[in-house]
């Protein structure tokens, strides 16, 4: 056999049990992280050739390279590392990751195309840094000097550069040491972007790169704008899904051709190719979106830790209420604590007033008021001296479900085992689940009944009611139905700005991030469905985004004393009293501790099988068949699988789901676990005649 034998990681089928990279032959030597399309089958496709020695059969002659993208450079070996990390743990195909982390369109292109859209790329850069030079744009705004918090936060990450190899020339062949992780705990309005924006520009000034994660897309346009504006002479890319495909591949391109200096991202951002990395910083580290929720399930803050560790590089997790399993961490002294409890520029905390809906007279057959008389009159107040308010309700549509009040009929989804939501503005039931939608029926489909009536209340009831009870005020209201389109999130967000809003009535979409200036005022309508939940994480996510809410109020300090207005039927609940006192350690000290004797996260480790079919049944035969199978391991001993059971909404689109929980004290023996068991499972899967698909989810968010 001529040439050379190289390994090649391409993404091939999770059935076809080749979840490793596969063998073939070059006419000459590549390099690790070289781009190439390999046959495979009757199909060309793309690959990696990835490091490690090619195991093959002295007789079986391999199909060789039939492209090498030379155009561009190697992936490096940090990153070759990170996936190969992130497929293992994750327990998902090498190529199947790899692949699916790069943008789609290196995918289809091939070397010589991909070569033509390179020097388009550089031509544009060209043209556009010439064009500054002609045009230079005009200075930075001028920093505001630090508060003492945040001086002692960048000097501890200065110290944590200056150690690391972050703190080097590039090139310089130091050996990478990784400090520990910084977990910048900073209350809403502490300033924590302005760390941020230092912390860049002090990596920028050593020749690195920066990459900024931001949980979610509507969060990237401002903080885009915070950046172009404090680093007017830098090129800043953000990667991102909603980017079109050769925007994507462009800004893909500049971070691994090292002509990108900040890269923003959401979670996808954790992969992106930075051969100068010198910082990572997580914003909002304990928000959920930074856990992806199919294909490889993985969760971008916990690899943006390890990507941290493999470059030895700092990494700056920022949150004003820290996951925690974060908190856990830094506890024990694995991450250094950086807390900043002041607000910047002498703001204060908003006063957290927990209203009792029980003490309120009640009629008979009459729903409780959508407001108290005190809130409503405390946002009049509010509203005649010109200030904002926020009504957060974490329900969009009208209402959740139309009912039949003759007969008892539902607005069930025919997919679903869940309602369908009632949005009035264009009549329709809509499933939030499968997508399903329909007219509203003139009548009860049962029994033909025409008084069918909303139950339970959504953000765009909400705001119907709050104009009833406003006369005159000017209510806005930001979720995803209202803020479909290209740009009117923005538009929406620059009305509240301008002071051209009086209520703004949203989800949990306008509690994160913003910094609105004139809101003195956040009320919680309706909170206290999590408090009860099944899943042991539902009072963390509630905690954290009611103190995320009631961040939006009282960020500017000459404003009036800020209010957060909790309306609920439980005010004796523990949550609420640490809410009042914005006590967040104390309310982490309580759950950890509820954690630890429950055998939980972060105490305990899990993994979450699911499996999917038209029949509950067939789904449950082959969960408990893989049960089967996982007790005849050697690791068995110490592992709890438990006994198959549907989740919240057991169907989905036509599919029944079952899931089942794998427990273990210890990560390192569920890892070996799970790497023994889960290859055994693709045989397994075709004794199951009817099952569509299984999957595991390592570290689950949501059980």
């Amino acid at each position: 056999m001529s040439g050379f034998a190289l390994r090649v990681a391409v993404d091939t089928p999770q059935h076809a049990g080749l979840g490793g990279a596969l063998s073939y032959r070059s006419e000459r030597p590549l390099a690790p992280g070289s781009l190439v399309r390999v046959p495979l089958g009757r199909r060309e496709v793309a690959g990696i050739v990835w490091p490690g020695p090619t195991e093959t059969d002295p007789g079986v002659e391999l199909r060789p390279v039939a492209q090498v993208f030379d155009a561009l450079p190697p992936l490096g070996p940090a990153w070759l590392a990170l996936v190969e990390f992130a497929s293992a743990y994750y327990q998902r195909g090498l190529g199947e990751l790899a692949l699916a982390v790069l943008p789609p369109e290196l995918r289809k292109l091939d070397a010589q195309q991909l070569a033509q859209s390179l020097v388009r790329l550089r031509k544009k850069l060209d043209k556009q840094a010439a064009a500054a030079l002609k045009d230079p744009p005009g200075p930075a705004p001028d920093a505001p000097e630090p508060s003492a918090e945040q001086a002692q936060a960048l000097q501890a990450l200065d110290d944590a550069l200056a150690s690391s190899r972050g703190g080097s020339p590039p090139g310089d062949g130091a050996p990478p040491r990784a400090p520990l992780p910084l977990l910048l705990f900073g209350v809403t309005g502490s300033g924590k972007t302005e760390v941020y924006l230092r912390a860049a520009q002090s990596v920028l000034a050593r020749g690195r790169q920066a990459l900024v994660l931001v949980p979610e897309i509507n969060l990237t346009p401002q903080l885009q704008e915070r950046f172009a504006a404090r680093f007017p002479r830098r090129r800043l890319v953000a990667l991102h899904s909603g980017l079109t495909p050769a925007q994507r591949l462009a800004a893909w391109a500049q971070a691994h051709l090292g002509l990108a200096d900040i890269v923003l991202g959401t979670r996808l951002g954790v992969f992106a190719s930075l051969p100068r990395l010198g910082l990572i910083v997580v914003d909002e580290e304990h928000d959920p979106s930074y856990k992806q929720q199919e294909g490889a399930r993985y969760s971008a803050r916990d690899l943006a830790v390890y990507r941290g560790h493999l470059e030895g590089v700092p990494v700056l997790l920022g949150s004003a209420t820290p996951s925690l399993e974060s908190w856990a961490r830094a506890q024990e002294g694995r991450y250094r604590l950086l807390p900043m409890a002041q607000r910047a520029g002498g703001a204060s905390l908003p006063k957290v007033r927990v209203f009792d809906m029980g003490s309120l007279p009640r009629d008979k057959g009459r729903p409780a008021p959508v407001l108290a008389p005190a809130l409503l009159a405390a946002m009049q107040e509010r509203i005649a001296r010109g200030e904002q308010c926020l009504v957060f309700l974490n329900r969009r549509g009208y209402a959740p479900v139309l009912q039949c009040g003759d007969c008892g009929w539902k607005s069930g989804c025919p997919h679903c085992s869940a309602w369908r939501v009632f949005h009035k503005l264009d009549r329709t039931l809509r499933c939030h689940h499968c997508g399903f939608t329909e007219r509203v029926p003139r009548a009860c489909p049962d029994c033909g009944n025409q008084d069918i009536a909303p139950i339970g209340r959504g953000t765009e009831k909400l705001e119907e009611q709050l104009q009833e009870l406003l006369p005159g005020a000017r209510i806005a209201r930001i979720d995803a139905d209202a803020v479909r389109g290209k740009g009117e999130l923005e538009a929406r967000l620059a009305e509240v700005h301008a002071g051209a809003v009086d209520v703004l009535v949203g989800t949990q979409m306008v509690t994160k991030g913003h910094d609105f200036r004139r809101i003195t005022l956040v009320a919680a309508v309706n909170p206290d469905s999590a408090l009860f939940a099944a899943d042991f994480r539902a009072p963390e996510r509630l905690f954290a985004l009611l103190m995320q809410a009631a961040g939006r109020a009282g960020r500017d300090a000459s404003g009036a004393a800020a209010q957060m207005w909790v309306q609920t039927w439980h005010p004796q609940h523990p949550l609420y009293a640490a809410l009042k006192r914005h006590d967040f350690a104390a309310f982490a000290q309580q759950q950890l501790s509820e954690r630890q004797m429950g055998g939980m996260p972060p105490y305990a480790h899990l993994a979450l099988m699911r499996a999917e079919a038209r029949e509950a049944s067939v789904a449950a035969d082959f969960l408990r068949a893989a049960a089967q199978v996982a007790s005849t391991l050697p690791d068995a001993d110490a592992v709890m699988v438990y006994p198959p059971v549907p989740p919240g909404v057991a169907k989905v689109a036509n599919m029944e789901r079952m899931q089942m929980l794998v427990e273990c004290a210890s990560r390192a023996r569920l890892q070996r676990f799970l790497a023994a068991w889960l290859p055994l499972l693709n045989p397994l899967r075709a004794q199951h005649k009817g099952l569509a698909r299984w999957a595991v989810d390592v570290d689950p968010l949501s059980i």
